[in-house]
């Protein structure tokens, strides 16, 4: 295995080159039809997202999806899952759902319920860190076989934006909590701020 900051395995994407941190969460460092064609997402597909935050990957995905697609977000923020809600009516993406849910507790989402998993800037919070491994499982648990995750992550060499150092994780720690539960490390992406890795589910 490699840190997603010594070059093992990475690619990196020209197009993440130049982003730059704004508005507080990790989308808007990233071009999204990129990131979301590097995953992989597809129209009619079942997206779930853990720790939306305001749901900026969720709304984006939930246009890719389509109406034949469908979308549940979840955070721990009521605040954030309200306006959520509202911003999701206002654009008639009827596709889309959000519920209050902690990432630390049993998801309320259906077993084999789900395509595409993305868990974006969550591992590291410390809750989370500290039951990671209860988390892994309820991914698996929800993903259909074969199913995709993507996990952003912030990389450890780079302090200019996002946690402090002791809170990050490199990729091989990201790799360690997802390989035992028969994830398959797909690809390894570096946004720049940021990085991403792809999973496979187990069929």
């Amino acid at each position: 295995m490699h840190d997603a900051h010594e070059g093992g395995g990475k690619r990196h994407h020209p197009k993440f080159a130049d982003k730059t941190p704004r508005r507080g969460t990790s989308f808007w460092m990233h071009d999204p039809d990129e990131l979301f064609a590097t995953i992989g997402l597809e129209s009619g597909q079942r997206f779930l997202d853990i720790g939306c935050g305001p749901g900026e990957y969720a709304l984006h995905a939930a246009g890719i999806v389509g109406e034949t697609g469908s979308v549940l977000a979840l955070d721990r923020n009521e605040t954030l899952i309200d306006a959520l809600i509202g911003t999701a009516a206002s654009q008639g993406l009827h596709n889309l759902s959000a519920l209050a849910a902690d990432a630390t507790q049993p998801l309320p989402a259906d077993t084999d319920g789900f395509d595409v998993c993305l868990l974006s800037t969550v591992l590291h919070i410390p809750p989370v860190t500290a039951r990671a491994a209860e988390l892994a499982a309820e991914i698996k648990r929800v993903l259909r076989p074969g199913g995709r995750l993507a996990v952003i992550e912030c990389p450890k060499h780079d302090l200019s934006f996002g946690p402090p150092a002791h809170m990050r994780l490199g990729s091989d720690a990201v790799r360690d909590i997802f390989t035992p539960l028969g994830f398959t490390p797909r690809d390894e992406l570096d946004l720049g701020f940021n990085y991403m890795v792809l999973f496979d589910a187990a069929s």
